[in-house]
């Protein structure tokens, strides 16, 4: 069962919001190499507002994923896309229905 999770917020700078979104949906296939990643979503708020929400069996899994190529390649980007730093927490997962 699903027990951790991490919820991250992303502020998109004018004018970049088609490559936040370019860039989300770029970043798949990298988590779905992760192992202990067992559900990721990328998700548009508002024009300029994006939100990561991912869930996680286990915290070895969590932090592997914040320790991964996804996390590596946010940071990596993230002066260039968004107009504050990305916020990114750890999340307690209560109840889920996966699948």
């Amino acid at each position: 069962m699903v027990k951790f999770g991490i919820w991250a917020t992303l502020e998109a700078k004018i004018g970049k919001e088609h490559e936040v979104a370019a860039f989300l949906k770029s970043a798949l296939p990298l988590v779905e190499a992760e192992p202990g990643t067992v559900s990721w979503f990328a998700i548009r708020v508002s024009p300029t507002t994006y939100a990561i929400f991912d869930v996680f069996n286990d915290e070895a899994g969590r932090e592997a994923h914040l320790a991964g190529e996804v996390a590596k390649a946010l940071m990596a980007k993230a002066p260039e896309l968004f107009s504050q730093p990305p916020k990114i927490g750890k999340i307690d997962v209560l109840a889920a229905k996966l699948g």
